[in-house]
């Protein structure tokens, strides 16, 4: 049953909160070294992945939603600045879940490719030999549970090594139907839900019945999998917490981007020698390229008509209720572990698979309504997040969700591929509470990191770097990092960062020191940089199954007029 949403008041307001948060950043990262493999205990592990939440759409991360339960998680733990995703749903999925680059492993695009001989990274089927990250800990003696979404195809999560799975199989749907959602193995009982049946408490029901029943072995640590499909479209949320939120975001997109990007700031988020981008373009994007508008920048909020804006206000409330919502569930989870005394024990990690989702245009799309843009006016605007609706809320918030960020997901601009991060866990991490750690990692990374801290094997394919040594408070040299996905693509070597957007798009180079934001395109000053990180990438490249798929349809670029410098 879902229980109340009523929660107890928190030990600090958001004001307070914020002071507390922006006083640790100022302070030293980590304190007090330790070797990284010397952990005389095996942590429970609870993984929680947010879907396409952009960067700064936490309040621990500059953002106006309230999420004080992840909130309080910051501040007893850490704030990692600098985890990269893969850019979208599946390939972020395949990294996270195998330790390999998702081109490696066939999910270099999406589940439901069309297999073809001459491009086996973009199948969209990862190979049964495959090794998941719960069969390598069920192998080391966890249980492993797992409450969310898969969207990583057949076969699926109780075959890759989960014993228990309640979710959404595919990549999303209606939050507010239940048929969408699927308990396995088949034959176990659903957690009975408090009407209206609303999926992100559903999905958490079960991970407390799961934890529930694996106390009943007290002597095996557990590992559970919690990825939540919200925020992700269709934007659901219940009334109550949307109208909440309206007037907040009818002050527009470009008061609430200057206000979270002043409110990073102050947080020492961000350097103050970056400055906050002009407003993203709304592509490229194939279907964007259908609408009209591909290479238009978002446009400025005080230009629109108001009925245009009432509309676009409201799909911004119903995302920020979502992650409101999904932040109140997350304080469920944490009451229960208080309650079973298993927090200090517990390894906490959160993430989001990828930035905000812009999908399609400034003013995102609606299923239910017919056009792609509808505009809801009047009693229209009251049934938007309920059943039956079925929307999105476009690039102009996706923009303001990854704030100071350029882009979204798809892509490998800084907006596409960071994440916002926090990890915490009492007795392991070496770190001031409440600390920032900017050290650069990688989705892929996570399962090296979780089966050194755990004793579990870590297979020789795992192309990720074991990361457990910045929980000691150490430096670890990561080494280059690589992406590609729908033709952008981008490496990373130390503070240089060569990106670009799709196969005919040029290389652009950015220090990633002094400028995160992406704004100074230094490939015409270093010539011979971009000439040797371009062949590292190549090289990755044809190694990890990206090419020649991109150099060829459906992109429609002959390899010889898009091959790289």
């Amino acid at each position: 049953m879902q229980p109340s949403t009523e929660r107890r008041p928190l030990r600090l307001n958001r004001r307070q909160l914020f002071g507390a948060l922006a006083g640790f950043s100022a302070l030293p990262s980590f304190v007090g070294p330790q070797k990284a493999s010397s952990a005389p205990f095996r942590p429970n592990i609870l993984l929680i992945l947010a879907d396409d939440l952009g960067y700064s759409d936490l309040g621990c991360y500059g953002g106006e939603i309230e999420t004080p339960n992840l909130d309080r998680l910051a501040q007893r733990g850490v704030r990692f600045t600098q985890l990269y995703s893969n850019a979208r749903c599946c390939p972020s999925r395949a990294a996270l879940l195998t330790g390999q680059h998702p081109h490696a492993v066939g999910m270099g695009n999406m589940t439901g490719g069309k297999p073809h001989p001459d491009y086996p990274g973009y199948s969209g089927q990862i190979p049964e030999s495959t090794l998941f990250l719960p069969h390598l800990l069920r192998e080391a003696g966890y249980t492993t549970l797992m409450a969310g979404k898969w969207h990583l195809a057949e076969p699926g999560p109780i075959e890759r090594g989960f014993e228990e799975f309640y979710g959404l199989i595919h990549g999303f749907d209606s939050f507010w139907d239940p048929s969408k959602y699927r308990r396995l193995p088949a034959n176990r009982p659903v957690t009975p839900w408090k009407e209206p049946f609303f999926a992100t408490d559903a999905i958490t029901d079960h991970a407390l019945s799961f934890l529930q029943s694996a106390r009943k072995t007290p002597s095996k640590p557990w590992f559970l999998y919690l990825s939540y499909t919200a925020p992700h479209f269709p934007l659901h949320a219940p009334k109550a917490q949307i109208d909440k939120y309206q007037p907040v975001y009818e002050q527009g997109w470009d008061v609430i981007r200057q206000k979270r990007f002043d409110r990073m700031r102050r947080l020492g988020l961000i350097d103050p020698r970056w400055k906050l981008p002009p407003r993203s373009i709304v592509g490229p994007n194939r279907v964007s390229d259908v609408n009209g508008w591909a290479a238009k920048q978002n446009p400025a909020w005080d230009t629109l008509p108001a009925d245009r804006r009432k509309d676009l206000a409201r799909r911004m409330a119903i995302f920020a209720a979502m992650v409101e919502n999904m932040d109140q569930n997350i304080g469920r989870l944490v009451d229960d572990l208080e309650a079973a005394s298993e927090m200090d024990h517990t390894l906490i990690l959160f993430s989001s698979d990828n930035g905000a989702c812009a999908e399609w245009d400034p003013w995102g799309f609606d299923v239910s309504s017919g056009p792609t843009n509808h505009l809801h006016r009047g009693p229209e605007l009251e049934r938007m997040g309920q059943p039956g609706s079925y929307h999105s809320y476009g690039s102009g918030w996706a923009n303001a969700s990854n704030t100071p960020w350029r882009l979204y997901k798809h892509y490998t601009h800084e907006g596409g591929i960071s994440s916002p991060t926090i990890v915490h866990w009492p007795q392991g991490l070496k770190a001031r509470p409440g600390s920032l750690n900017h050290q650069p990692w990688h989705f892929i990374d996570i399962l090296p990191t979780l089966t050194a801290l755990t004793g579990a094997r870590t297979p020789p394919q795992v192309a990720g770097v074991n990361m457990s040594a910045i929980f000691q408070g150490k430096k670890v040299n990561r080494g280059p990092m690589f992406w590609e996905h729908e033709g952008s693509r981008a490496v990373r070597e130390g503070k240089w960062k060569l990106t670009a957007v799709y196969p005919a798009g040029e290389w652009e180079l950015y220090d990633i020191e002094a400028d995160r934001t992406e704004q100074v395109n230094l490939a015409s000053r270093y010539p011979s940089r971009v000439r040797r990180m371009a062949a590292m990438w190549e090289n990755w490249a044809r190694h990890n199954r990206v090419i020649p798929w991109i150099w060829k349809p459906p992109y429609g670029s002959s390899p010889s007029a898009s091959a790289p410098e």
